[in-house]
């Protein structure tokens, strides 16, 4: 279930009281310095400590080459999360980025390395392009670190304005991404 089928609703977001839809949201996980695994867990933890959130899915983890970074910088370990939520997207970006926070997540050269870094991918169908924010996630089609542990839990999944997700990996070199069934994480 991705949004409420109330057609009384308005917009959504701004819903007060115990009215509030349940959205899935797809949220990537990353990380590059430290012990990438823990940090990942961590990560997961803390989501799913998140009142309003409860988590649905997660990837097997996946050793993946840095996208535009500096010749040098560490190999990611990147999972998939799938959780439903009734927070608003406001409260839901106020949130990864305070789990980004508490792992030292400093902010700035987007592709420079990281303890934890948290995407949100998409929130239901929603669409948003604000300086906080762009839903879905503007880069996401392009990104097989993202794409291929999507498809792994959702083999239908579908970015809006973009198409499926098996359809944008056809597209994609996917050598750089790697499973490691050697590591898990649990949620």
């Amino acid at each position: 279930m991705t949004e409420t089928p109330n057609p009384n609703i308005g917009d959504s977001e701004f819903l007060t009281g115990e009215m509030r839809p349940i959205r899935l949201a797809v949220l990537s996980l990353g990380s590059n310095i430290g012990d990438r695994l823990a940090n990942l867990q961590g990560g997961i933890d803390a989501l799913a400590d998140t009142p309003e959130v409860r988590l649905v899915d997660v990837s097997s983890v996946y050793e993946t080459v840095p996208v535009d970074a500096a010749v040098g910088t560490p190999d990611f370990l990147n999972v998939i999360v799938r959780a439903d939520t009734t927070l608003s997207v406001a409260l839901l970006l106020e949130r990864v980025q305070a789990v980004e926070a508490a792992f030292g997540r400093e902010r700035g050269d987007r592709n420079a390395p990281r303890t934890l870094d948290v995407d949100l991918i998409v929130v239901g169908d929603r669409l948003c392009d604000t300086e906080e924010l762009t839903l879905p996630h503007p880069r996401a089609h392009e990104r097989a670190f993202v794409l291929v542990p999507w498809r792994e839990v959702d083999a239908e999944a579908i970015i809006p304005g973009r198409g499926k997700v098996a359809d944008l990996l056809a597209d994609l070199d996917v050598s750089g991404v790697v499973a490691r069934n050697d590591l898990t994480l649990e949620y």
